[in-house]
């Protein structure tokens, strides 16, 4: 186990993880790396090449806006959601760019900003991630000062061109008490050590916190400078589980704040397709049949489920502030079934049993997530929407188990029949906007995590497919897809929407 919780769940903005906040995280990387090489004040031009998906559908998913925005040293869990419009304004009118702040240079967006729709991956020839970004900075004199190829691999993550080429090189081994790179290995520590799966990660999440990176994560997150987040616990204060719980709960509230925005805002998303928020109207309807005092349709939480899924990745959608769960793309999901548990699996509940179930919810989730991402894939460039949507399916599964207090073998089966029933399913977003099918594909998801959560509860015992059979299935199924239904925008839906 090398991934920490709070590295899957991340504060960013949308509306996609891998074509917005990795691309934003790997601008600002390099320009931090050349100014630690003290190069950055030497820069007279740059120029940025995008390939594959990224080149593919990076307008739609506002990836020119996102190395913006990075190169001006800017942050996904921090830059100011009301003066991005703004900044953005300023460089193309005065063609302009002031990286990091600190060296303006002359920009050209049309000639500097390429995108490579004809070239799959930045080096001719090297099969490597489809979403690669090429960072070339010259001197006064137009000879290169230096260049460095990033992958946006997924959930907001990246790699430099040499991190991956050699992982197991670049990557440093993390120590925990207990380490798991299997669903088997998971149960079976289970077992043998007679904890739950919430309390192994917790665990592990505490040793990590001697970790520089993961504390700066978790600062981030608890940070009184983030817009939005009120009254943050005075983190050195706390013993180091309750740092963690904290740190967790906080995303949970980001969560709540972003649900709260998409039952509320109204109004088009932008991209072109002029799609509809509905997320308000589903809201209004279940607030007025409640207040006329009719009974109730039993099958309204999962009205309630889909609801709030959609209403997430609206606020996605629309550029806004979310937590990766495990992408962008998929992020409605958890925060959907979260608050089902809350508001309808956990009614009687004390607010400290809530509080409790919830920080088991997002424990077991994590453990999911953890497998997928170190085992396979959470990037709809790579392996589709599988990658996301059920990879948050299966997480959300297997996590709301473990609210409910199921053990840790119905949290690993609910997991494995989340993604058993999302294996093969296409990236096609049309317009290359997460807005169709992907909206409306999170309220599905978060219904069959609820499903595969009662089944596996419901009928205990052994299954014939284990998690880490459906896992590798998952990742094969993936790599046999054409490119052209991962993340595209060149085949399915986005192809014929006018057929629609």
């Amino acid at each position: 186990m090398n991934t920490s919780l709070f590295e899957l769940f991340k504060i960013g903005i949308g509306p996609s993880s891998s074509h917005t906040v990795g691309p934003m995280r790997a601008a600002l990387r390099f320009l931090r790396e050349l100014d630690a090489q003290h190069l950055l004040d030497t820069v007279a031009t740059i120029t940025i090449d995008l390939y594959g998906s990224l080149a593919l559908t990076g307008q739609g998913h506002g990836t020119d806006r996102a190395i913006l925005l990075g190169l001006l040293g800017e942050s996904p869990d921090t830059v100011p959601l009301d003066q991005i419009d703004t900044m953005l304004a300023r460089i193309r009118s005065a063609h302009r760019l002031n990286l990091m702040g600190r060296r303006e240079i002359n920009f050209d967006e049309s000639t500097q900003l390429r995108f490579h729709r004809d070239q799959m991956y930045p080096d001719a020839g090297e099969t490597t991630h489809p979403n690669g970004i090429r960072f070339t900075v010259f001197d006064g004199d137009g000879n290169t000062l230096a260049a460095d190829v990033f992958y946006s691999i997924g959930g907001g993550f990246i790699l430099s061109a040499a991190e991956f080429a050699a992982p197991a090189a670049s990557a440093s081994k993390r120590e925990v008490p207990y380490p798991f790179s299997s669903g088997a290995e998971l149960l079976e520590l289970a077992e043998r050590r007679k904890l739950t799966i919430p309390e192994i990660v917790l665990a592990n999440e505490v040793a990590l916190l001697h970790d520089a990176s993961i504390t700066r994560r978790i600062d981030r997150i608890v940070s009184p400078a983030r817009p939005g987040n009120e009254a943050p616990p005075d983190m050195e204060s706390l013993p180091p589980q309750q740092q963690v719980e904290a740190a967790i709960l906080t995303l949970w509230h980001s969560m709540e704040q972003c649900i709260e925005r998409g039952l509320k805002t109204e109004g088009t998303l932008p991209g072109g397709l002029n799609v509809r928020r509905r997320a308000p109207g589903l809201a209004a309807r279940a607030a007025r049949l409640d207040r006329e005092g009719r009974q109730r349709d039993p099958l309204a939480p999962l009205d309630t489920v889909t609801m709030v899924a959609m209403a997430v990745n609206e606020e996605n959608a629309a550029g806004g502030r979310v937590v990766t769960a495990p992408t962008n793309g998929a992020a409605g999901v958890i925060p959907a079934i979260g608050y089902y548990y809350l508001h309808h699996a956990a009614e009687g509940l004390s607010d400290a049993e809530k509080r409790e179930g919830i920080l088991r919810y997002f424990l077991a989730a994590a453990a999911i997530g953890i497998l997928y991402k170190e085992n396979a894939s959470i990037s709809g460039a790579e392996v589709g929407c599988q990658g996301e949507v059920g990879v948050a399916c299966s997480m959300a599964a297997g996590g709301l188990v473990a609210a409910l207090n199921g053990d840790s073998a119905a949290i690993e089966h609910a997991a494995e029949i989340a993604m058993e029933h999302n294996l093969g399913m296409t990236c096609d977003p049309i317009g290359g906007l997460v807005q169709i099918p992907c909206i409306e594909r999170n309220g599905m998801g978060a219904v069959k995590a609820v499903n595969a959560a009662r089944l596996a509860m419901h009928d205990p015992g052994s299954h014939k497919l284990s998690l880490d059979q459906i896992i590798e299935t998952m990742y094969r199924t993936g790599m046999d897809m054409q490119s052209r239904y991962k993340e595209t925008s060149l085949a399915g839906l986005a192809l014929n929407i006018i057929e629609c």
